[in-house]
């Protein structure tokens, strides 16, 4: 109950009775009415001090049950820790706290640096203000941290902070974004990434509103720059551009000498153009540019090795796919064929450095609904694990000396927090506090829950009851889907920000099944690409085993589902809706609905035929059998649909399409639209209006309420 319908239901009798006071008064003469005045204020003193405990009582009732429960305004200020950046001499760490700001006029998240010792002590701000400040990186020599920041004219630049002392200065004054930055090995030096400025003609027709576009031409690339550290002798720091060639620069990495800087590019920025990511090198002094690695498979996320003779590269299968599987290769610095270690568990790894000796390579990727740290030993070619728990670790990443670890670690009961590690003896030592002011709350006990699919394949998911629960107990179940489909339900922590606040949903009585069906990450690559040619076949079996598996457990009530999910998981939950009618209420996200025109309005038109092994024009028949579109004749299910006006990688149009057919239909339908919102929302007021709905919509239709109706 809210402190308003406490006061509400606290003001309802006092107002009746005062009512009647009134008119019993009519038709009595002066002393009748002097005696029942004087018993009138007699009573109405007792009245008073009698409606004043009354509503203390329910205000304190009122305010005792909000702090036991969760809220989206609640969840929505979860700080969020950005990846630690440990000192070269493993003394220090500095970090992000990404915090909400709301008032009347704004609604945003804003990050600021902090620094502590790595034994968890003395950590403390050092950037302040109403921009953000993110991405710190420590000089070689431990002297500076170098990060970017939009607090000028709301454009990222970077800016340079003397440990010892002193204000920021900036390094640079760019008018698009400094994307990518990294110091050079001597500390003189910053490489960093940015996009192509609009010309003066083109600023002049912004001006004037002429300024119409052709679409695929005239393409902003992502250009390499370097800039000292050091001012000249006019007093200033004069940027050089090193790359001008016709493609977008991704990532980047020094050689140990400083002579030269490995990169990726790719043909466009376009999300679409990553299968066309090469490797190349560029002498620093001279500009000249040298083709590294260049094949049909997608190269990227090189990195040099501490002696500079290798060079680490993620490498594609040939052709790439969308579902990825990758390998690392090492790569001759001087030119030549690989080596090609061994596949990783789940074919997905992401480098976090080279040991100091240059004798191991350490990188992470998900497991189940963990992620793991692994080890390589390059020349025995053989991974070994660095840690066993299923916590979820993000931002992983060595010092530059390779000393030490540095990450944000969180479980469904734990908020993100910054942790280190020594490389030698996997031990985390937190180092941040920033969500200990979080209200102590039950929250919802969430476990791992494994069942068989129809066709026997084994399928894992998280389990989150609701508060307090009792066994035996059957509450109202939510089946949550997430997106990819090559995503993956972790261990994350329950009350933290999104669309979907699993905390708030289990503090109001409801169970939540996120499985990770196949198609996700985390279960290796056969997993991964199971789904192929089949989206809402196997894959919605294995959801549809899930649901009755928990019902079986005697934890569904059978009459009281729902299914929500976001991107794939709301092409997900549309299909379900067109499948079945055993969901009471369902909420899709961005969904795709209808896979012939997705192709030809996203901003990724290869990904469904890769999925489905050719274009709509070459299968029709393939791409009418799985499209929800094609398939909404006869839905009954309550839907609500929630989407994005700036979604370029699942358009709005993919919403409408489903809301009018629904409509058209008379089923019960909202839509949500949620303005310049892109695939996710990322602005607070905008992720409380998903998460509020939400609530509302299944509280309706599947929750305490509607079992009363």
């Amino acid at each position: 109950m809210s402190v308003a319908q406490a006061l509400a239901r606290a003001t309802i009798k006092p107002a009746l009775t005062l009512g009647l006071l009134t008119r019993c008064e009519i038709g009595y003469n002066a002393q009748t009415i002097f005696q029942i005045n004087n018993r009138r204020k007699s009573n109405m003193k007792t009245f008073v001090q009698k409606t004043f405990v009354f509503l203390s009582i329910a205000l304190m009732f009122a305010s005792a049950q909000a702090q036991n429960t969760w809220t989206p305004e609640m969840q929505v200020k979860t700080k969020v820790i950005g990846a630690p950046q440990i000192s070269p001499d493993g003394k220090r760490v500095a970090y992000t706290v990404n915090e909400t700001v709301m008032t009347t006029d704004k609604s945003e998240f804003v990050t600021q640096i902090y620094l502590a010792n790595t034994d968890g002590t003395s950590a403390f701000q050092i950037t302040y203000g109403e921009k953000s400040s993110t991405n710190p990186k420590w000089s070689p020599d431990g002297n500076w941290l170098a990060f970017t920041s939009n607090r000028k004219d709301n454009k990222n630049n970077l800016y340079l902070l003397r440990l010892n002392g002193g204000e920021a200065e900036p390094l640079t004054d760019v008018k698009t974004a400094v994307a990518n930055f990294d110091w050079s090995p001597d500390s003189r030096w910053i490489a960093y990434t940015i996009t192509d400025k609009k010309t003066d003609d083109e600023e002049k027709n912004d001006k004037g509103k002429n300024d119409f576009r052709w679409v695929d031409e005239n393409v902003k690339m992502s250009r390499l720059f370097v800039v000292s550290v050091m001012k000249d002798e006019s007093g200033k720091r004069e940027p050089r551009q090193l790359t001008t060639e016709n493609y977008n620069v991704g990532d980047f990495d020094w050689s140990p000498d400083g002579r030269m800087i490995v990169f990726s590019h790719s043909r466009s920025p376009v999300a679409n153009d990553w299968t066309t990511a090469d490797v190349s090198m560029i002498e620093v002094a001279s500009g000249k540019v040298s083709s590294f690695v260049k094949t049909l498979a997608a190269e990227s996320s090189p990195r040099f090795s501490p002696d500079g003779k290798s060079i680490a590269v993620i490498v594609s299968e040939n052709p790439p796919r969308w579902a990825s599987n990758n390998l690392i290769h090492i790569f001759p610095a001087s030119g030549g064929a690989p080596r090609i270690l061994n596949s990783s568990f789940d074919g997905q790894p992401s480098v976090a450095g080279w040991s100091p000796d240059g004798k191991h390579i350490y990188f992470t990727e998900a497991k189940g609904t963990g992620t793991r740290i692994y080890t390589v030993d390059v020349a025995a070619n053989k991974i070994i694990n660095v840690n066993e728990t299923d916590e979820v670790l993000t931002g992983v990443n060595l010092n530059r000396t390779g000393t030490m670890l540095g990450f944000a670690k969180q479980n469904p009961e734990m908020p993100p927090e910054a942790y280190v590690s020594k490389i030698d003896k996997f031990a985390p030592v937190q180092i941040s506090r920033a969500n200990a002011d979080m209200p102590k709350m039950p929250i919802g006990k969430t476990e791992v829950v494994k069942w068989k699919s129809k066709d026997g394949k084994e399928i894992e998911g998280l389990l989150t009851y609701p508060v307090n629960y009792q066994a035996g107990q059957k509450v109202p179940l939510i089946l949550n889907i997430h997106g990819g489909p090559t995503g993956v339900f972790q261990q994350t922590f329950i009350g933290g920000r999104g669309v979907y606040p699993l905390a708030a949903f289990a503090s109001r009585g409801f169970a939540i099944l996120r499985p990770n069906p196949r198609g996700s990450s985390g279960y290796g690559k056969d997993f991964r690409y199971a789904n192929e040619k089949d989206w809402g076949g196997a894959d919605y079996q294995d959801l549809m085993s899930g649901v009755d598996k928990v019902i079986e457990m005697g934890v569904a009530d059978p009459q009281r589902l729902g299914v929500m999910g976001w991107s794939y998981g709301g092409f997900m939950t549309s299909w379900i809706v067109t499948q079945t009618g055993r969901f009471k209420a369902a909420s899709a996200g961005a969904p795709v609905t209808n896979l012939m025109s997705f192709n030809g309005t996203a901003d990724i038109p290869s990904f469904v035929p890769d999925y489905f092994g050719g274009q709509a024009w070459e299968n029709m028949e393939i791409y009418q059998k799985h499209s929800p579109m094609f398939n909404v004749k006869g839905v009954t299910t309550p839907t609500l649909i929630q989407h994005g006006d700036a979604d370029v990688r699942v358009p709005i149009s993919q919403g409408y399409e489903f809301y009018n057919a629904l409509k058209a239909q008379n089923v019960p339908v909202r839509m949500i639209v949620l303005p310049r919102q892109p695939h996710g929302p990322n602005e607070p007021k905008m992720q409380i209006a998903a998460m509020q709905s939400n609530l509302d919509w299944f509280e309706k239709y599947i929750g305490t309420s509607s079992a009363q109706k």
